[in-house]
């Protein structure tokens, strides 16, 4: 079977065909015209006009040649056209690439958190199985590796956690409140900073003071506070209520790194103050109050995680001076603080009259009292002195110490005597 499909496909190509007279007779019956080559080849042809080119050609030779390799450029160039509008729409579409520097200068918004970019952040990253946390089971997708195995963070937790997070932020700066975000490791200072700015609210990015929030006031008491109104003006006339009260606390709290600072989750515990944090396998995800599970040793992802949250915040800030612009305020902060009242900015104007006429007395005392040591060293100057009034024993020339008797003095300073006068 195999050599019958062979001779049926290759046959006619593999067997020699037997010569018949047929073909023999094809010559003579042709009419194809009989042709007689040149003596003279096209090499030779080349070679006889070489020999006899001149000099005064050579110039029209040089010009037919660029002439030629313009023609050649141009057949290049039209070749090179038309296989871009053939294949322009072959192959894959090339995307955005990563940029380092576009994660704080435009950060991503909670809608374009991706798998993609999750991915490409190292979000999926986790530490060596032995240093897990049996709580993060439930967050981890696999075990990767044979010598040095990981855990791999399960991508879509992730981005579920993180728009959880992005509308807790949201909601908190919509209604007036202040987002505290804290990373101390090294390379998080300029996230966290950009994160504050967007959602208007207070960063940390070097150690926590130990009792910062439970005990605020011998900390924190110093620190100059005010009071703004919906549309972040500032209102005159708390000085005196707002340092009666504690310092202020954090209505919500994001931490990029809680393996390192413990203690300010624990404080946020002790006063109902809701946390954020980037819970990694070797972390305990019960610290904090919306974990996200993630790599926090890999700063893009931390740049990643940040940038959205700041960007949350920017967006509930801003829905809330739109609101705030139509007269509408649905939130209301328990301060604790008194309405000022038309007496109440009476008796602050009186007080900073008063106080500013005082500090033009104490300048004009001071400006006399000068003026008047200025006169007085003057006239000491000029004054002259009085002799008789002045006692008779500091005007005598006395020596300052009593001289020793049995001093005597050296041969070159003793008198000369009379003869060596003379001579």
């Amino acid at each position: 079977m195999i050599v019958r499909s062979l001779l049926l496909r290759h046959g006619r190509v593999a067997l020699p065909k037997p010569s018949t007279h047929i073909r023999a007779w094809r010559r003579f019956v042709s009419s194809d015209i009989e042709r007689k080559e040149s003596p003279f080849t096209a090499q030779a042809l080349a070679d006889s006009i070489n020999s006899q080119r001149t000099p005064g050609t050579t110039t029209n030779n040089s010009l037919a040649e660029a002439g030629a390799v313009t023609d050649k450029v141009a057949q290049d160039w039209n070749f090179f056209q038309h296989q871009k509008a053939v294949s322009e729409n072959v192959g894959a579409t090339m995307g955005r690439h990563y940029r380092p520097h576009e994660l704080l200068s435009n950060p991503p918004r909670p809608k374009d958190i991706t798998l993609e970019l999750l991915l490409a952040s190292q979000s999926h990253l986790g530490h060596a199985t032995s240093l897990w946390h049996p709580a993060n089971a439930k967050y981890i997708f696999g075990i990767r590796g044979v010598e040095d195995p990981i855990h791999i963070i399960s991508l879509d937790v992730t981005a579920a956690h993180l728009r959880r997070a992005c509308k807790v932020v949201q909601g908190v700066t919509e209604r007036g409140g202040l987002v505290l975000f804290v990373g101390t490791r090294s390379g998080q200072a300029r996230t966290v900073v950009r994160a504050a700015q967007m959602a208007q609210g207070c960063h940390l990015f070097t150690r926590w003071i130990p009792g910062s929030i439970t005990n605020g006031q011998q900390i924190l008491g110093r620190c100059q506070k005010k009071v703004v109104d919906e549309h972040d003006v500032e209102v005159e006339g708390f000085a005196e209520q707002l340092n009666q009260l504690p310092a202020v606390k954090p209505d919500l709290v994001v931490c990029l790194n809680p393996l390192e600072n413990y203690v300010l989750l624990r404080e946020c515990g002790l006063n109902n103050i809701p946390t954020i944090g980037i819970v990694d396998t070797d972390v305990n995800p019960t610290w904090v109050t919306y974990p996200i599970p993630a790599n926090d040793d890999s700063l893009r992802c931390v740049q990643v995680v940040a940038g959205v949250l700041g960007r949350a915040g920017q967006e509930g800030q801003r829905i809330r001076l739109e609101n705030a612009k139509n007269g509408v305020v649905e939130y209301r902060q328990a301060h604790g603080l008194r309405e000022v009242t038309a007496a109440d900015k009476a008796a602050l104007a009186q007080a900073a009259r008063d106080k500013a006429q005082a500090q033009a007395l104490l300048f004009n005392e001071e400006e006399d009292l000068a003026l008047a040591q200025e006169t007085e060293s003057t006239q000491d100057e000029t004054m002259p002195v009085d002799i008789k009034n002045v006692d008779s024993s500091l005007l005598a020339e006395s020596p300052s110490t009593a001289q020793d008797e049995s001093f005597q003095p050296y041969e070159r300073d003793s008198p000369l005597p009379e003869n060596a006068e003379k001579k």
